[in-house]
């Protein structure tokens, strides 16, 4: 390409200065030859256009493959933390698995891909059976506080209730044993805790469920504080047995809502408004 630039630039040299004196052969010899100069010139000076363009297009890609590298070697990465971690989470020593839960999180946070997941991962271990053992206390307590830091961990990665048009993550604590679980200020997509055990006092107040809550065959124990609320597709509490105190105060309903066979031994539910008529249960209209 250089050696025909060249060639064309000499022959555009010669054709137009040559052309010229042809015209007008009176014409001043330094002029014509300027003129020859400056076509030749151009030539010259587009073939030095065309040769950076090229170049800055041979870097672009360059630099598009180096970045597909970097990213190819950070999601390898990524999924040896995420598959070691996951691995770790059934290591017989607790400070081994709240090690992993944090590592999990950490991934979460860093790349957002692994959200849902991570927290799939983490209201699986709050799945996991737990049973207080008098014969066994201090085991139970070492369980209890890797749970509340599961708990804990889950709560941090929702989005917050001041976030506007959030990414909804699910949560599924079906047959989960909860303890001091506290989401509340925070939003969720579906919130799934069908025979959960909620012990002690559990807050859920404050909340914006985008999609459908199941608080069905849950036994409740302690207190549940469900106030200002916003539920915005299905509330179903049927068969709840919920023995402490239970706060709804100014919760809207928006979706289809169950209280069936549900038993509540004290309600506080002044100020809700339902967008379905709900057949509410007796402690409810006290």
């Amino acid at each position: 390409m250089l050696l025909s630039t060249i060639l064309a630039s000499i022959g555009v040299f010669l054709l137009v200065g040559g052309g010229l004196l042809l015209v007008d052969p009176r014409a001043p010899k330094h002029e014509a030859i300027k003129t020859g100069g400056l076509a030749g010139g151009a030539i010259v000076a587009l073939y030095a256009l065309w040769l950076n363009d090229r170049r800055r297009k041979v870097e672009e890609a360059r630099q598009e493959l180096e970045s597909q590298r970097i990213d190819h070697d950070r999601s390898r990465v990524a999924d040896e933390r995420f598959a070691r971690a996951v691995e770790l989470l059934g290591h017989e020593t607790a400070q081994v698995r709240v090690g992993a839960m944090h590592a999990l999180a950490g991934l979460a946070k860093s790349r957002a891909e692994y959200t849902q997941t991570v927290l799939d991962i983490l209201c699986a271990y709050l799945r996991r059976p737990f049973k207080r053992s008098p014969e066994d206390e201090d085991a139970a307590e070492i369980e209890l506080e890797v749970r509340l830091t599961s708990q804990r961990l889950v709560e941090d990665l929702l989005p917050r209730l001041e976030e506007k048009d959030p990414p909804r993550y699910d949560l599924n604590l079906t047959k989960a044993h909860l303890e001091y679980m506290d989401l509340s200020y925070r939003q969720v997509g579906d919130l799934v805790m069908r025979v959960a055990r909620l012990n002690e006092s559990n807050a859920f107040h404050h909340m914006v469920v985008h999609g459908d809550l199941y608080l069905t065959d849950a036994e409740v124990t302690g207190r549940i504080y469900m106030h200002h609320n916003e539920f915005r597709r299905k509330a179903w509490f049927s068969r709840v047995k919920a023995r402490g105190l239970a706060v709804f105060t100014e919760t809207r309903f928006r979706g289809e809502t169950k209280f069936s066979d549900s038993q509540w031994a004290d309600v506080k539910a002044d100020g809700c408004t339902f967008a379905v008529q709900a057949d509410l249960p007796e402690a409810w209209r006290n």
